[in-house]
This record gives C-alpha cells, structure tokens and sequence, in this order.
C-alpha cells in the first residue's frame, strides 16, 4: 500500500521554525542576565525590537539616601545576583548612576556601590561630611557663630542647599555648612 507524502513549501517550513523560536525566546532568555537576554532576543528575532526597559525618567546621576540600618548591595540587578556589600548607616546619601527596572545602581561617597532595590531608597536628601572637618554656622558665612564642628562621616539631614551652602540638621542642631565640605549635593544644585 502507497501512501501519498504532502510536502510543504520551504518558505511555510521555515516561518514555522521562525514562529516556534520565537515563541521559546522569553523561556530561553529567562534565565539569561538582562544584557544577555536582551542580545540574544536581538540576534534571533532582528525584525522585533527589545522590550523597552523603562526607569524612572529622572535625571541621572543623581542623589538620593539609604532607607534602613541595613542595605543589601548586588552584584547585579536582581535578587539572583550574589551581595557584595551591606551598608549599615540609615540616610547615608548615595549617588543613582544607571536605573534598570526597579534595580538602581549606587555608589556611596568613597566610590563602593552596586545595585538595590528602589524600595531601599528614599529622596530625602542628606549628606556627609567629606573634608577632615565641617563646621556648622548659624548662618551662611564664614565669620558667623559657630554651633558646632562635624567629623568625617557624620551624615546631615539636608534641609536646603543653595549656593555654596546648605542648611542641615545634625541630631537638635540645624545650621549651615559648607557645601565644599559635604558629599550629597551637586555644585550648583538647589535642594529645598
């Protein structure tokens, strides 16, 4: 007994196989890094653009301030990626250099960083004394009354920055240091 063989053209075999990895592309790429997954997405399907990552839309770098006494610090943007670093001081400013999803790349005052949680962040802005010593004034001068004289380290809670001052608060004392002093506000910036 014959039996009869259909045979489909080349073109309907070939958009089959097209379709069919396509369709295992998120399965495959799932378990990829996001730059890989995101390469191999563009080499096997050209004619479909990438997923569009989408930030927050703000402005980059920019400042912002650890939410709790205990922060995880990746080597990556995900909870796969192993910790490298736990930073241990709640509002302790850090510097936003890349955004990926809800993943924001850090890095503190001294150049160490790596990548949390956007919910392990708050833009409350303070900063830290970068210089030997800072002094807080009364007011925005340098011949004004002194209140009190901060170490290296100490962290301010940032009431506004405006010129080459910022008005801080240190535990009950509120005064102005200058911003030449602190790490946390740009030259130039305004922090109401």
């Amino acid at each position: 007994m014959l039996r009869s063989r259909v045979v489909a053209p080349r073109a309907a075999v070939r958009a089959a196989v097209v379709a069919a990895s396509l369709a295992c592309l998120p399965i495959l790429a799932a378990g990829l890094s996001p730059a890989l997954a995101q390469q191999v997405g563009s080499r096997m399907a050209a004619d479909v653009p990438p997923p569009l990552r989408k930030g927050t839309g703000l402005p980059l770098p920019r400042f912002a301030a650890l939410r709790s006494e205990e922060t995880n610090v990746r080597t990556g943007p995900n909870v796969r990626y192993p910790i490298d670093w736990v930073f241990k001081r709640k509002s302790m400013p850090v510097e936003i250099v890349a955004e990926y999803e809800n993943w924001r790349k850090i890095r503190d005052w001294q150049g160490a960083g790596g990548w949390v949680h956007q919910s392990l962040l708050t833009g409350k802005r303070s900063v830290t004394v970068s210089a030997k010593e800072a002094i807080l004034y009364k007011t925005p001068a340098t011949n004004a009354t002194e209140i009190a004289r901060l170490q290296t380290e100490v962290i301010c809670l940032v009431k506004s920055c405006n010129g080459e001052w910022c008005r801080v608060q240190v535990g009950p004392h509120v005064g102005w240091v200058e911003r030449s002093k602190v790490w946390g506000a740009y030259k130039g910036e305004i922090v109401n």
